[in-house]
């Protein structure tokens, strides 16, 4: 089996940074916290990252509508320091916004980006955010990555508070496991900051400037594998207790305390989960701290990731409701009627009976009442004779056709209902073996627009992918259980064929295998556009689609020839 991705993917995301306020310290679209253009970021164990003087060459003098290329468009400046600057522009080709660092081409720095860039665009890996473009043209060194507009900062997540159990958890494994993969290629990221890490709107953790940030810098180490690895256990360390584990204050956290040294995550914040402070500690052993329980400590990204796989699983915490507010008694039903009185007891209200007026006494009410009554005898008259004609007429039509009489049959099948469509309120990609698609993608499955879509990668052996891969899917989220009975979805790609089943599952991220699974629904199609619909309807909120089997498609903008699929829309019906 063969699979692979270009280093081009779609991206319809974006970093969502803000630009540099002036005299302001805040994340800029790179992953780097300035003030009045100076790095204002904090310290990193600079044993393991050592900066380079910065180069003296000035940053280009460009300014908003410039275009590179005759492609991107730049419009807002976003950080100027140490001698490059770094641009939210649009890319007028594919209509999408991206970021792009600029330098001078005879910048000390501009062949170690260039060929950071061009490594890291080799990577492909969608856990990174990727880059699109990597150029020196006119006397300009140009890099161009995504610009993820429905993502967070963890530096502002942090700033909300700390981070839950689960939370902490996602990040730490999906951290380590993407570094892991990285530095399985050869490379390094050496700024692992808050800044450096966002939090899309599917839970989702992006890293941003994978080897570029450093080279932007001058950033070296000698020993890569444990400044990263440092580097997750100061993210984790940070997301349990809202505080950096050094010394001086970074990234709006406020720092440890003064001479007490590195100290275990929950003598900082009562309540703190003991199996990810002490992950936490081993991660920064390599600053002096030690576990509590004496475990060695890790120094690479796979070893982290190894000892978050050992850990048991934290599963998010379950949804609260809210109960309904108590039933308020009116007034009536608040008096004295069958209620005890005595000591003690509130008093009850005491309703005032307004008398009701006088009958009417005078001449004039007395012919009025004589008027009322007459017409009334009149009406009942004249409705007891309607009533006599019309009982005579049915009776001479019964006369006249015999003894026949009509019977209504009685129709004691009940009514098909029609489906009632179910709205989605969130969805993620399902990857049990670990190798994701598109996990940014999934959202574009139920936005309403079908110009956006969830891909696959594209495989050599098809159109079945059971042999070596059990299948690819998303989990919906339908927002509270509902009876689902058929499902509707549109294909990017038709042709010789497409399998697509519907489980029943317990979450987001189901646990058990897919053959344990209650089964909704299952079809084959040739065509870009099916249906599915359950011989008898399913009650659950989270329902899995899952392909096994995938048509040929030609090559495109961001993967090549072969067996690969995608989706633009999904609707559920029950």
């Amino acid at each position: 089996m063969a699979e692979r991705s270009t280093a081009a993917v779609d991206v319809a995301d974006n970093s969502g940074d803000e630009p540099l306020a002036a005299e302001t310290a805040q994340a800029t679209a790179d992953g780097v916290d300035t003030q009045n253009g100076q790095a204002a970021d904090g310290t990193m164990p600079e044993k393991d990252g050592d900066r380079r003087n910065p180069a003296p060459a000035a940053a280009p003098e460009l300014h908003s509508g410039h275009k590179l290329a005759r492609r991107y468009r730049l419009e807002e400046c976003v950080t100027r320091l140490d001698g490059f600057s770094s641009w939210r522009a649009m890319d007028e080709k594919l209509r999408r916004a991206v970021g792009v660092h600029l330098l001078p081409a005879d910048h000390a720095r501009a062949r170690a980006v260039l060929a950071a860039a061009r490594s890291s665009a080799l990577l492909g890996d969608p856990r990174f955010v990727q880059v699109l473009d990597a150029v020196e043209e006119n006397d300009l060194v140009y890099v161009v990555h995504e610009w993820l507009p429905d993502a967070t900062e963890l530096t502002a997540v942090l700033a909300a508070g700390p981070m839950e159990p689960h939370e902490a958890y996602q990040l730490v494994s999906q951290v380590s496991q993407a570094m892991a993969a990285a530095h399985r290629e050869g490379l390094a990221h050496l700024r692992l900051t808050p800044s450096a890490i966002l939090r899309t709107s599917s839970g989702q953790y992006r890293i941003r400037g994978l080897a570029v940030n450093a080279a932007l810098r001058g950033i070296t180490s000698e020993t890569p594998q444990r400044s990263d690895t440092e580097a997750i256990g100061a993210l984790l360390y940070a997301s349990l207790t809202q505080r950096w584990p050094y010394e001086s204050d970074a990234y709006g956290l406020t720092g440890l305390p003064k001479g007490v040294g590195l100290i275990a995550p929950d003598q900082v914040r009562a309540g703190v989960h003991r199996g990810l402070g002490e992950l936490a500690m081993r991660a920064l052993a390599n600053d002096g701290a030690t576990a509590s329980r004496q475990e060695p400590a890790c120094t690479t990204p796979e070893e982290l990731s190894k000892a978050v796989a050992a850990m048991p699983r934290i599963r998010p915490p379950e949804p609260t409701f809210t109960a309904p507010p108590e039933y308020q008694h009116t007034t009536y039903q608040q008096g004295s009627y069958g209620r005890p009185q005595g000591p003690g007891m509130p008093t009850a209200q005491v309703l005032t009976v307004v008398p009701p007026p006088p009958p009417l006494q005078s001449r004039t009410g007395r012919v009025l009442k004589w008027g009322v009554a007459a017409l009334l005898i009149a009406a009942l008259g004249l409705g007891s004779w309607q009533l006599a004609d019309t009982l005579l007429n049915r009776n001479n039509q019964g006369s006249t056709s015999g003894s026949q009489t009509t019977h209504e049959k009685a129709d004691d099948t009940p009514e098909k209902v029609a489906p009632v469509p179910l709205a989605i309120s969130r969805a993620r990609e399902y990857s049990p073996d670990g190798k994701d698609q598109d996990p940014g993608g999934a959202k574009n499955t139920f936005d309403g627009d079908s110009s956006t879509y969830w891909r696959t990668k594209y495989y050599v052996d098809g159109p079945d992918i059971t042999d070596y891969k059990g299948g690819v899917g998303i989990v919906y989220d339908l927002g509270a259980e509902h009876e689902v009975s058929s499902a509707s979805i549109a294909l990017r790609f038709a042709g010789d064929h497409t399998t697509t089943t519907l489980y029943a599952v317990d979450s987001l991220d189901p646990s058990g295998k897919i053959s344990g699974m209650p089964k909704i629904a299952t079809a084959t199609t040739s065509d870009s556009s099916f249906n599915l619909t359950a011989d008898k309807p399913v009650k659950t909120r989270y329902v899995l689609l899952w392909i096994t089997a995938m048509p040929w498609a030609p090559s495109d903008t961001y993967t090549g020839a072969g067996y690969k699929q995608a989706i633009t829309d999904v609707k559920f019906a029950g």
